[in-house]
């Protein structure tokens, strides 16, 4: 099963996907911990954002 698709977080470096026990998977914001303006777990598909930043590609 895919996950849906999740804007500019899916290629933003703040995005952590998190999974629960129910197989379910949210996009969390990481900059809600230090900035309350952002909301933890925003509503997707996310289309615009001030906080947005490109995510490093992972060296595998």
């Amino acid at each position: 099963m895919s996950k849906p698709p999740s804007g500019l977080c899916d290629s933003c470096r703040h995005q952590r996907l998190v999974d629960n026990t129910r197989g379910s998977r949210f996009s969390l914001c990481e900059r809600s911990r230090t900035e309350p303006d952002y909301p933890k777990y925003p509503r997707v598909p996310v289309r615009s954002c001030r906080g947005w930043q490109l995510r490093e590609p992972s060296s595998a």
